[in-house]
């Protein structure tokens, strides 16, 4: 009733009600960062700063924001070869892609080259990954694509065969 007298609210009722949406706004803060992942602050849209995984805090919204990738994992991309998913549960299937597989070598010999490449983000690299590249999987197999053809491009049919096959 010392909140209510008369039926309306008193001024002491606004501030009780004020105090406990400025403390709900102000725990939405918290948020977690999973093992395999990297946080970005954002604060009014700029990054701010970085934060390892566990329970992480940030002046709640609108002011900043943030962001979880998951950065910590090994990433794979396979070029000139995709596996086949047809329903059944047995693996190993594999379909060729000859558009990147088929290269061209030093001596004019046609290889077809299946490889897989491993990556993953920098740690102190996660802003980069998120907003300096459009398309990172797709920046990443076209690199590791120009990269294999230019040591294949260079190389005679006969190393590639032998010895140079790991390099």
């Amino acid at each position: 009733r010392g909140f209510l007298p008369g039926g309306n609210m008193g001024s002491r009722g606004f501030a009780l009600i004020a105090l406990v949406i400025l403390v709900l706004w102000g725990f939405s803060g918290f948020f977690r960062v999973e093992p395999d992942e990297l946080g970005v602050v954002l604060r009014f849209g700029k990054e701010t700063r970085e934060v390892q995984p566990g329970l992480n805090y940030h002046l709640p919204y609108p002011i900043e924001t943030a962001l979880t990738p998951k950065a910590l994992r090994i990433n794979k991309i396979d070029i000139g070869m995709r596996a086949v998913e047809d329903g059944s549960r047995r693996s190993g299937s594999v379909r060729d892609v000859p558009e990147e597989s088929l290269m061209l070598t030093g001596d004019e010999n046609i290889v077809d080259v299946d490889f897989s490449v491993l990556w993953k983000v920098k740690p102190n690299g996660v802003g980069d990954y998120l907003f300096n590249i459009q398309q990172p999987e797709g920046t990443v197999k076209a690199v590791a694509e120009s990269a294999m053809r230019e040591v294949v491009g260079h190389s005679n049919i006969q190393p590639i065969l032998t010895g140079a096959r790991q390099t």
